[in-house]
């Protein structure tokens, strides 16, 4: 029974309508609306301009050790996300998404300190790059996946190491290279750590929003179709390899734009910065903040950022054990991530409906047999 029925049913019986339940027996959300209309648009954009807002203040609340762990943790998300398009939603196992981070901060450093190139043009250059470059690694990988292609994937985190400090004149080897930051313009009335924020964020909204867009139109729904049964989609028409190699250089990508805002952020980078932990490091940001979550990654980043902090302060002898166990309890506690448990506690108080069929069925309705006749008064096909 569709749900507008058994408001109907239940205001007959004179259930006041607060009191009424779900058939799960949850009460029902304070609010609902319609996927897709009017009210749900406005609110959707009003929600993100209130959180653009507040994230663009929050550097001028704070002071400049907040605002610079702050400023990583926007590079963290930009990276985690990249990461979460391949992992979550197409089911590929990467442990080499710390190379390409690598590649994208080398990028925008060698630009910057050997070719002189201005700092904004340093971000799409590394993006092109590592595009390109994971692109080029997908390809062969298609014939990969589950353990295969994760044994594949950390050997290239493994070699890009040895592979920095191996060419001394082009990336400084192990003493790392020292960049020159973003100058704040003259006419912007902001402090050097708050300009980075603010820079950074610049950055990592339109990412968001990319990917966002990305995961929801037909890239999206062909990702969710090959992690879910790779077989039915490649049935249903879906390009595997195309899609699969896409992605991979979409995620890439990510990663590179997050590198060379960490190269600008930092001012400097060296070999020791992008070890092998970093790549599991962006993996356990992106469990905790949810796989299969735009949202997710951000949540993640702050994870990555502030527990291994706050550990230390509870005792530095045991900060990786606090740490690990914190990873731990958050796991076992909420296996969506954090932000399938703040999904939940949205379902509660909000209800996203989808608009019923176009053939005028009611929502939750039963569904017709195979061969029944349909309400347009065809024959249904046996699926």
């Amino acid at each position: 029974m569709s749900l507008p029925r058994k408001v109907a049913r239940d205001q007959d019986q004179g259930i006041p309508e607060g009191d009424q339940v779900g058939r799960d027996g949850r009460a029902r959300p304070f609010l609902r609306i319609d996927a897709g209309s009017r009210r749900h648009r406005t609110l959707r954009g009003l929600a993100l301009l209130a959180a653009v807002l507040i994230a663009a203040g929050i550097p001028f609340n704070s002071d400049r050790v907040v605002n610079g762990q702050l400023t990583l943790v926007l590079v963290y998300a930009v990276a985690a996300l990249g990461l979460n398009l391949l992992v979550g939603y197409s089911g590929q196992i990467s442990l080499g998404h710390g190379a390409f981070f690598a590649i994208g901060a080398y990028t925008a450093a060698i630009l910057i300190v050997r070719a002189h190139v201005p700092y904004p043009l340093t971000v799409p250059a590394a993006a092109l790059l590592t595009f390109a470059l994971g692109f080029a690694f997908g390809v062969p990988a298609l014939r990969l996946r589950g353990l295969y292609l994760a044994l594949v994937t950390l050997a290239l985190a493994i070699a890009t190491t040895p592979l920095i400090k191996r060419f001394e004149g082009l990336t400084g080897g192990v003493q790392g290279m020292s960049v020159p930051q973003p100058t704040v313009p003259g006419w912007l009335p902001v402090d050097p750590d708050q300009f980075l924020y603010l820079l950074v964020l610049s950055v990592a909204v339109p990412m968001f929003l990319l990917a966002a867009n990305l995961t929801r139109g037909g890239l999206g729904r062909a990702l969710v179709s090959i992690r879910d049964n790779e077989r039915a989609a490649t049935t249903m028409g879906v390009d595997r390899a195309r899609v699969k190699s896409r992605v991979f250089a979409w995620s890439a990508a990510y990663a590179g734009v997050a590198g060379a805002l960490f190269t600008l952020t930092l001012g400097f980078v060296a070999p020791e910065s992008f070890n092998l932990a970093l790549s599991f490091t962006f993996l356990a940001a992106i469990v905790i903040g949810g796989l299969g979550t735009v949202g997710g990654a951000l949540l993640g980043a702050l994870f990555i950022e502030f527990v291994p902090q706050y550990a230390e302060r509870v005792n530095q002898a045991l900060t990786g054990v606090i740490y690990g166990a914190t990873l731990i309890a958050v796991i076992y506690l909420m296996p969506g991530g954090i932000a399938g448990l703040l999904r939940s506690v949205r379902r509660r108080l909000v209800e996203v409906a989808e608009p019923p069929p176009a053939g005028g069925e009611p929502t939750g309705g039963a569904v017709l047999e195979a061969g029944a006749t349909s309400p347009g008064g065809g024959r249904r096909p046996a699926v």
